[in-house]
């Protein structure tokens, strides 16, 4: 269901005399465009906490400014666009505006489509604080205030309506609308007559105009700043998606380290095997691995051998081709010596850093042949 509380604001005058009266402003509650409540006593406040958002997020509350300090003007511009006519008749009420326009809040309506009337209001920035204040002091927050002068219907032709709304009584005429003055109603009438506006079809006009207002006060540097409001359950939500992250986060590594042991775990068991296999009882992986390399070395075999490092080295030169070995020797303790001739000395270091990368130790000392080509003699551990 939608509620709407319709609060009549105080004249300033009124509220710079700090008048008691004014404790006890008109309203009306409307639910679903249905007037079910209204006084002009305390019960507004209530409805006012409900539309403040203390009950139901559906809740709002419209202010009406009252015709005495906010009159209406309505414009034409049939040939200028909505947007246009709405810039044009603000431009043009400031123009026709008496003191300083700094002072002045001017808020016009955009028409629905080219050709139709656009309402002006005009009021101070003083008046719109002073409003604003009084409603702050009441902890309510209007979604939009509405000149009440706007919420009268058009007249008939050639004839002036006068409409009694929220304690005030408004004179509607084609093209303006404003508190009623005994003394200045006849001159301004004219020879047009000015008829009273049944109560019934006045608050149907009023409950139209609040449904879809034609123009709202709090515009321009009155408008609201956005306030960001966070849903409960999607804090919650986040909350949580957070800590699964997290656990997530802590998860994944120490699954990977479980793997990463359960393998090693494996490959220590198959390296104790094959040990075993060959005639060796190891406690661990690393001494059977250590027995079978000391056993190797003594064949003359294994890692030490001379067809590791230089397997390794053949395969290092094969992306560099314009390297060449000029001498070649191997030691017993694994060590691969060679001397490498190259045009550049950034083709030997190809060879080098290939070395390198499959995890052989390298010692290297650069010198000059005499036909020009780099040299370099090249000291190669036969065990990673």
């Amino acid at each position: 269901m939608s509620r709407t509380l319709i609060l009549w604001l105080p004249p300033v005058a009124a509220l710079d005399g700090k008048d008691d009266a004014l404790l006890h402003p008109a309203w009306l509650r409307a639910d679903d465009g249905v007037i079910v409540d209204s006084g002009q006593d305390e019960g507004w406040i209530d409805a006012g906490e409900r539309a403040a958002g203390v009950a139901d997020a559906d809740d709002r509350l419209i202010a009406l400014a009252p015709a005495i300090d906010v009159p209406i003007r309505w414009r034409r511009y049939p040939d200028a666009a909505p947007a246009q006519a709405a810039a044009a008749a603000r431009v043009d009420t400031l123009r026709d505006s008496l003191g300083e326009g700094a002072l002045l809040h001017i808020v016009a309506g955009e028409p629905a489509t080219t050709g139709q009337a656009v309402p002006v209001a005009v009021t101070t920035h003083a008046a719109m604080a002073v409003w604003t204040g009084w409603l702050a002091e009441r902890g309510l927050s209007a979604d939009a205030i509405i000149p009440a002068a706007a919420a009268v219907p058009p007249p008939e032709a050639e004839s002036l309506w006068r409409a009694e709304l929220g304690g005030e009584h408004i004179v509607r005429s084609a093209d303006r609308a404003y508190v009623s003055d005994p003394a200045l109603d006849p001159l301004i009438a004219a020879s047009h007559p000015v008829l009273p506006l049944a109560a019934d079809r006045m608050r149907e006009a009023l409950l139209l105009t609040v449904a879809a207002p034609p123009l709202d006060l709090l515009s321009g540097a009155w408008k609201p700043k956005r306030r960001w409001a966070l849903d409960p359950a999607l804090v919650r939500l986040a909350k949580r998606l957070a800590i699964a992250l997290v656990a997530v986060s802590l998860l994944i590594p120490v699954v990977h380290m479980l793997r990463v042991a359960s393998d090693t775990r494996r490959a220590d068991a198959a390296v104790i095997a094959m040990a075993k296999s060959a005639g060796i009882n190891a406690p661990d992986a690393i001494t059977a691995e250590a027995e079978i390399d000391r056993r190797l070395a003594a064949a003359g075999g294994g890692p030490l051998a001379f067809s590791v490092p230089a397997s390794a080295l053949y395969a290092a030169m094969r992306d560099a081709p314009g390297v060449s070995i000029r001498s070649l020797s191997h030691r017993t303790d694994g060590t691969l010596t060679t001397m490498l001739a190259a045009p550049r000395v950034e083709d030997i270091n190809q060879v080098l850093l290939a070395l390198q990368a499959r995890g052989y130790r390298i010692t290297a000392q650069p010198m000059a042949g005499s036909d020009g080509q780099q040299l370099a003699n090249i000291t190669i551990r036969a065990v990673p």
